[in-house]
């Protein structure tokens, strides 16, 4: 009888990594060296210089390869350093199609170095397929989408737009940080290359700083693994085991927190001091039908906007449980206020054309009570209420 496939809760414990070949260890061995003696003087070995290929991060990269059904995974020492590795496929000359509410990385990354190179790029808002279409050139080489995107949650159809990139000869990139493979598999919709800030929910526990790619087919991930080597921002074997750890109760933390995600996001809906909540869990998201469609959760990353700066200030003194810093996808939740933290990079006309206004905050819900949370949120809105009534800042 032939066996049947893993389910991928199964497949994140039990994959080619499962246990130590040599020694039958449950967990994967660091191999802390930087390079590797050679026993022939005529044949190397498999490994020989850390940059280029150590067993530890190896193992990193067949697991994220296997869960996504990718040709090949790549780790890299941040996840900006995967994204700008990745785009630095790119030539002079060539075009870059890309959300319009990128990650503020992203956007430094596309806007400062590549036109340094000679690549021109456009921001589209990718939840209008008509714009994607509208925008590809003739050197159009790549079409990278972030769904749902930061931090407006707003929803790209994968499959159509990477249908569309085929037909115009265009890779289709995808950063898939908030979703991970648990929630979404971008390249069983068509991607070229998944990537992932695997500093976030993937290793899950704010203890490691880590990027990943995974590439579709042989041709990109040649390219890939060229400028990898190259450029040489490697994902070091200690947090190569930190993210493999993480790996293993992914699928149990990502289920666990969208739950309360989802009660969150109703809540602040019905909230008069809250003007707009952003999750595609709700019924009035624009797109939540095409993320319903590619999706299996809505996520645990929701975004909620307040009058004002003044209001965002108050709320944040007010609410207690929440850690307040840069980041998101952790066992703890996270506010951001990407005004100033993810989309610092973001020139204040260019966040506010694109709806990322100062009373905007972002909240990444992690493994509390949801009902703690959602009595914490409310204290400190009630706090803005009556604070903002009197003209008191924080």
């Amino acid at each position: 009888m032939k066996k049947q496939p893993y389910q991928l809760q199964t497949k994140l414990l039990h994959n080619a990594q499962k246990v130590d070949g040599l020694t039958g260890a449950v967990s994967v061995p660091v191999n802390r060296t930087s390079t590797f003696h050679q026993f022939d003087f005529d044949k190397y070995g498999k490994y020989d210089y850390s940059r280029s290929g150590n067993p530890t991060r190896e193992s990193l990269e067949e697991v994220i390869a296997e869960l996504e059904g990718g040709y090949k995974g790549f780790a890299f020492a941040s996840g900006m350093a995967a994204i700008s590795t990745a785009l630095m496929i790119l030539s002079k000359g060539d075009h870059l199609l890309i959300s319009e509410d990128v990650y503020g990385g992203t956007f430094r990354f596309v806007t400062k170095v590549l036109p340094r190179f000679g690549v021109d790029y456009t921001f589209v808002d990718m939840s209008h397929i008509e714009e994607v279409a509208a925008n590809i050139k003739d050197n159009t080489k790549i079409v990278y989408i972030e769904t749902p995107s930061n931090p407006l949650m707003k929803i790209a159809d994968i499959k159509q737009i990477a249908k569309l990139a085929k037909e115009k000869d265009c890779l289709t990139f995808v950063d898939n940080t908030f979703m991970t493979p648990v929630l979404q598999r971008p390249l069983e919709l068509g991607a070229d290359v998944v990537l992932y800030s695997a500093t976030k929910f993937i290793a899950g526990h704010s203890d490691c700083v880590a990027g990943l790619a995974v590439a579709a087919h042989k041709e990109i991930a040649e390219q890939i693994y060229f400028l990898q080597n190259t450029i040489g921002a490697v994902l070091s074997p200690d947090d190569s085991w930190l993210v493999l750890r993480g790996l293993k109760t992914l699928h149990v933390r990502m289920a666990q927190s969208s739950r309360s995600a989802q009660q969150i996001a109703e809540f602040l809906s019905g909230h008069s001091a809250v003007q707009e909540v952003y999750y595609p869990g709700l019924d009035n998201h624009a797109d939540r039908d095409i993320h319903e469609a590619q999706s299996q959760s809505p996520g645990a990353v929701l975004s909620f906007s307040l009058k004002d700066e003044q209001s965002v200030r108050i709320f944040k003194r007010h609410a207690e449980i929440p850690v307040f810093s840069v980041s998101l996808g952790a066992v703890e939740s996270i506010l951001s206020y990407p005004a100033k933290m993810s989309h610092a990079a973001m020139p204040k006309q260019e966040r506010e054309k694109r709806g990322i206004t100062d009373g905007l905050l972002r909240f990444s819900v992690g493994l509390e009570d949801p009902d703690d949370l959602i009595k914490d949120f409310a204290k400190a809105l009630s706090a803005v209420e009556r604070l903002s009534e009197i003209g008191i800042g924080g």
